[in-house]
């Protein structure tokens, strides 16, 4: 091993301790003598101390301050959207950088039940009768978290037959209540995505043009098949266009649209669900870049919450069985029940990949919208010179 010479060791004590001079230190900045205090042992206070119950009021306060934070980007995501700012482009670099936290964040909580899992069923058990009647359902910020995003109150699953707002009480109660008022992320974007550029009847007519390139491509592979010699092959192949032709007119019925809405099996309206097919189908296009990051990222935290919610059902399986939870609900059976689509905000986005279509069906760009892709709006003028030059 090298020996550090005389000049390493004084250029690694060469700084100054700030910390003597006053101000506000590392602790008291984190607020940590609350924090670290606040692990209150109920094993404890009833004179039988568990060690595990430690881990487990830990790991559930790590939830909660995630939550929090998740809270306060989606909040300032939401608040972008309110006040019209991704009308300048600019700003949704900034919308794609805290989704991806959101993301990120996510992710390490999917993660975070391993450690939960050290624990045994049999260590669990040691110190359950002291939760009850607490429950993770009683978790407002989630609740919070899940009407923000945009769940629908149509398609919860009850909670032991009552409204899931009915398991909170007083200030709680009225908080949800407000927060169902507030826009959601979904109706944000959906917003968002209703003004897509190229949409327009009278200007590009994506839709339109859409409409009419897969109808012609389906009766050119039409022409094909029966061109074929007749065989159980060339059956199979018809029987597969038949239900390509059914799929695709299904797209462009905007009455059947309304009633997958109102069934609650679509969430976008038709308008939005275009905007995100044209995004999808163009998104190499520099215009439509981060908007196509955006939409992939709002999949992202579906797909992570689905995992968190599984990952949930699958410990609390391990630790109870069967058993119904501390808060009095059927415990696994209730949890399962929302590993669904039910709970998924942006189930059209994963959806747009059953339209994919052949490259050559896709309609052209004329030079009009080609160039208008190739370029953002911005409406801040702060950036711009005054001078003419």
């Amino acid at each position: 091993m090298e020996q550090k010479s005389k000049g390493d060791e004084d250029a690694a004590q060469a700084g100054v301790n700030k910390a003597s001079k006053g101000g506000i230190i590392y602790g008291d900045y984190l607020q940590l003598e609350k924090v670290l205090s606040s692990q209150v042992l109920q094993s404890e206070i009833k004179g039988s101390k568990i060690h595990d119950e430690h881990l487990f009021i830990v790991t559930h306060q790590a939830y909660e301050l995630w939550f929090k934070q998740i809270l306060f980007e989606l909040d300032s995501v939401r608040d972008i959207f309110i006040r019209g700012q991704v009308r300048d482009e600019r700003n949704m670099l900034k919308v794609n950088t805290r989704i991806q936290r959101i993301v990120m964040i996510f992710r390490l909580l999917v993660d975070q039940f391993g450690v939960l899992e050290t624990m045994t069923a049999l260590d669990f058990f040691d110190f359950r009768e002291y939760l009850s009647p607490a429950s993770g359902f009683q978790s407002l910020q989630f609740r919070i978290l899940e009407n923000k995003i945009g769940v629908s109150d149509s398609l919860r699953v009850s909670y032991n037959r009552r409204h899931y707002r009915d398991n909170f009480k007083g200030q709680e109660s009225k908080m949800l209540t407000s927060m169902e008022q507030e826009p959601s992320l979904l109706r944000l974007v959906e917003e968002w995505l209703e003004r897509t550029p190229g949409l327009e009847v009278d200007g590009f007519n994506f839709w339109g043009r859409l409409e009419i390139n897969i109808l012609r491509g389906l009766n050119e592979e039409k022409e094909k098949i029966e061109k074929m010699p007749k065989s159980e092959d060339k059956e199979e192949l018809m029987g597969e266009l038949a239900k390509q032709k059914d799929l695709f007119t299904s797209l462009f019925d905007e009455k059947r649209h309304d009633h997958l809405l109102s069934k609650g099996e679509r969430r976008l309206s038709y308008k939005a669900l275009q905007g995100a097919l044209m995004i999808y189908f163009y998104r190499e296009e520099p215009r439509f870049q981060v908007p196509f990051q955006l939409l992939t990222s709002l999949m992202d935290i579906d797909t992570l919450m689905t995992k968190w919610r599984y990952n949930h059902v699958c410990m609390v399986h391990r630790m109870i069985g069967n058993k119904s939870g501390t808060g009095g609900s059927s415990g696994y059976h209730y949890l399962r029940s929302t590993v669904s689509d039910r709970y998924k905000v942006f189930v059209d986005l994963f959806n747009l990949a059953t339209f994919l279509v052949p490259r050559h069906w896709i309609p052209k760009l004329n030079p009009s919208i080609h160039t208008f892709l190739y370029m953002a709006e911005c409406n801040d003028s702060s950036y711009c010179s005054e001078d003419s030059d």
